[in-house]
């Protein structure tokens, strides 16, 4: 039984497309379906069945595809018990991140990161909205969230350290709230699903809800609508750090931190064992980044 195309049936049984699927393995449609075709004369049965608009697993091709997948699974654990010291990990590590951390801080460190690991190649999915790593076909996934999904496995990457910011020309125009409840009177700048800020203060946590100036689902175009003067904004220490430490934005309100449970992290699968590519990823970015990242470390000095 071919491995390869155990590995092409079970990208069709997620994508229910044999040419999609075999594009993501660097085949042509012919050769997919004569994979496809070779896999199932092996195993003397049919195991997808064919329309003229997509492909769906048989009652035999669903009973295999956990089968199939252990395989897989398996053989990357006998290469991961080895060690990525003995042989490198090499063929294409698919990875999903959000859209300015993927371009901000992913992107630049992966220069070295591939002179490292000559034989790997990168395929990177920006964007802010979360995706489906199985469904995907991706390796691991870079995500600013909280963790509580126990379907994946997450290994922390760094601390998220949100601030609340604004330009001098705004400060100088309308002041600079003292307490959080001056942001009522104050314009804001959003990402969206994050109007309201929630701070600890002497008398315990206090929410605000924001007037909205103007609402964004990019952090850099938060940033830097902030820096125009549109409004006081929340933004990460990772996005805002170069225009802190510049003075392009100043920190309002530091004597009432906000309450946050994010943090970033390097998520995958808790069903896929840990392939070497995926081990030595995630472990080059906890150095990178490492207890407190260098974004924090500008900031401090």
């Amino acid at each position: 039984m071919n491995i390869e195309h155990l590995k092409l049936f079970t990208r069709v049984a997620v994508l229910e497309n044999i040419s999609q699927a075999g594009k993501e393995l660097g085949l042509s449609p012919a050769v997919s379906s004569s994979h496809i075709n070779k896999l199932e004369s092996d195993l003397g049965t049919r195991l997808i069945h064919r329309t003229t608009r997509k492909v769906s697993l048989s009652e035999e091709g669903e009973a295999f595809l956990p089968h199939a997948m252990g395989i897989l699974e398996s053989i990357e654990a006998g290469k991961a018990s080895i060690g990525a010291g003995s042989i490198s990990p090499k063929g294409k590590l698919r990875i999903t991140a959000p859209a300015s951390f993927g371009r901000m801080h992913i992107i630049p460190a992966l220069d070295e990161f591939l002179s490292k690991y000559p034989d790997l190649d990168v395929e990177m999915h920006l964007s802010d909205s979360i995706v489906d790593l199985v469904e995907g076909g991706y390796d691991v996934a870079i995500r600013d969230a909280s963790m509580n999904d126990s379907s994946m496995i997450a290994r922390k990457l760094a601390s998220d350290n949100r601030v609340i910011c604004a330009s001098q020309e705004y400060i100088s125009k309308f002041g600079r709230p003292e307490k959080p409840e001056d942001l009522k009177k104050h314009r804001c700048v959003n990402l969206m699903g994050l109007e309201s800020w929630i701070f600890e203060t002497p008398k315990g946590q206090k929410t605000i809800k924001t007037n909205n100036r103007f609402r964004t689902d990019n952090g850099e175009a938060a940033r830097d609508a902030a820096i125009q003067g549109l409004g006081i904004t929340l933004t990460s220490t990772w996005c805002s750090y170069e225009q802190l430490k510049s003075g392009e934005l100043q920190q309002v309100l530091s004597d009432y931190p906000l309450v946050s449970n994010v943090d970033l992290w390097a998520v995958y699968p808790s069903s896929r064992l840990l392939a070497p590519k995926v081990r030595v990823f995630i472990d080059y970015l906890v150095e990178c980044f490492s207890e407190t990242p260098y974004w924090d470390k500008n900031l401090l000095s």
